[in-house]
């Protein structure tokens, strides 16, 4: 089974086989209408454009930008006991903000072939790569442009400043490799830095630098057993993190009908790797961990005597009863891990026990030591069974030097997506500025964008913008400058 899984992607015959008997088995699989993310605060709404807000509180006349959101809105589910959130096409929500008001906001398709067929649109340039044609995890600012990008093969698809469906690309470079969802910037050279996995491929994963004019700096293959899904990395200023963890790319999900490869692997050693950014595969330095997965990392950063300390938030596990999200009722905790050199082990601590996720921070110390995280809770026990049981939740932050957490509630029925840190120009601390989110319904009434005061989130918001419509719950947010675009 190893050597079928490993030349799988070289493979035609492997792989037409599989898809053959995968087709088999979703046919002998009864459609029951029950999914919990097809239904409620997850349900798939439909293409807007809305000019017109209200809003509570004063929006900073420094936010000159889109604020975007991510999120899968499957245009067609052949059945949904078999739907996975993961796999659906991709939506972009955005919110243009100038001189202190929202001028639009937006919710569009990601353009991919797949989707611009299905609503009978030109195609974009390009071609797909990968596994499917698919892009629904993540948008960014990069090299003057907008992109979206996921993890596991498809190309990053380029949008324009009004959420328009470019092309598919490598950014701006004509190589055609997988990448990541979640890329981290070096905001000293303006390098992205990804570690990126290919579904078909499951003998090796590649370090990707993208240099800041979007081109291709470097390009580095790192062996690996059993396919691991790898949904997000870290770095340093002088390493990369690599998350090896135990899920991993699954035979058996796909020949019970699964449209969603992967599934919680108990035989996959869990180990974290540090890898020299100028290094080789070679040069890795591997540290074993007791099983459990990491969706999300916050941030990482070198001590003197060459040991790395890592933040994330961390699953029990995950991907193990269900094969349609993350629902299995896992606990996750926000953890602070020591990776320590001399020993080749990991301490790991626990920074807050209340089940949490999404953590972001002030992204201009990326790679350095840094005072302020933030994250959002997810119930009280953890991840429901049911995702649509959560009711409201909290933004938690956290000051790793204090140990202090403060909150802020959204309101009763409200459930906050992930937090973004934008920097006030004006100020030069690592807290001042604002926290920007997409607040949802959990009755799938109208959706708001509130805007807090960085420095005390306690307070009430500076600013809430009430969205004439329903937003989904959905993935990552980011806030891109308008200066940082290259407008025509």
């Amino acid at each position: 089974m190893s050597s079928f899984m490993n030349n799988l992607a070289n493979n035609r015959l492997a792989m037409g086989t599989l898809n053959f008997f995968a087709e088999l088995a979703k046919k002998r699989i009864p459609y029951v209408d029950d999914n919990p993310f097809l239904k409620g605060p997850f349900a798939p709404v439909a293409e807007s454009v809305h000019h017109d807000f209200n809003v509570i509180g004063t929006i900073p006349r420094q936010l000159d930008g889109l604020f975007l959101r991510m999120g899968p809105n499957p245009l067609e589910v052949k059945n949904p006991t078999l739907y996975n959130w993961f796999i659906g096409d991709g939506m972009v929500h955005g919110l243009r903000l100038k001189d202190g008001q929202a001028l639009w906001c937006k919710s569009r398709y990601v353009g991919t072939h797949q989707v611009h067929d299905k609503l009978k649109r030109p195609r974009i340039e390009g071609n797909p790569r990968g596994v499917a044609d698919i892009t629904n995890t993540n948008i960014i600012g990069h090299a003057g442009k907008i992109w979206t990008i996921v993890e596991a093969g498809p190309l990053p698809v380029e949008m324009d400043a009004e959420l328009n469906s470019v092309r598919y690309r490598l950014f701006n470079d004509d190589e055609k490799f997988a990448f990541s969802a979640h890329p981290h910037k070096d905001h000293e050279t303006g390098e992205l830095h990804a570690i990126c996995y290919d579904a078909l491929v499951m003998n090796q994963i590649h370090y990707h630098v993208i240099d800041q004019n979007g081109k291709l700096k470097n390009r580095v293959s790192i062996p690996v057993q059993h396919g691991p899904m790898m949904h997000d990395c870290n770095m340093t200023a002088s390493k990369m993190v690599i998350f090896d963890l135990p899920i991993t790319f699954s035979i058996s999900n796909i020949m019970r009908g699964a449209d969603f490869p992967y599934q919680w692997n108990e035989k996959h050693q869990a180990r974290i790797g540090l890898l020299p950014k100028n290094g080789n595969a070679e040069d890795i330095r591997w540290f074993k961990v007791d099983p459990c997965f990491i969706f999300h990392s916050c941030n990482a950063y070198d001590l003197e005597n060459g040991d790395v300390i890592l933040d994330a938030a961390v699953h029990d596990e995950t991907f193990k009863n269900t094969i349609q999200g993350p629902s299995d009722g896992q606990v996750v905790r926000f953890e602070r891990w020591h990776l320590q050199y001399a020993t080749g082990e990991i301490k790991r601590t626990v920074i807050s026990a209340t089940p949490q996720e999404f953590p972001r921070f002030d992204e201009r110390l990326a790679g350095k030591p840094y005072r302020y995280a933030y994250t959002i809770t997810l119930g009280e026990e953890g991840i429901p069974g049911n995702p649509t049981d959560i009711q409201a939740n909290y933004l938690l932050k956290h000051d790793l030097e204090s140990n202090e957490t403060t909150q802020h509630f959204y309101g009763e029925g409200y459930v906050t997506g992930e937090v973004i840190f934008i920097p006030n120009s004006d100020a030069h601390g690592e807290d001042e500025g604002w926290l920007i989110s997409y607040v949802h319904s959990i009755d799938c009434k109208n959706s708001k964008v509130v805007i807090l005061n960085a420095k005390d989130i306690t307070q009430e918001p500076v600013a809430i913008i009430e969205l004439p419509t329903h937003i989904p719950l959905g993935f990552h947010s980011n806030w891109v400058n308008q200066a940082d675009l290259d407008v025509k």
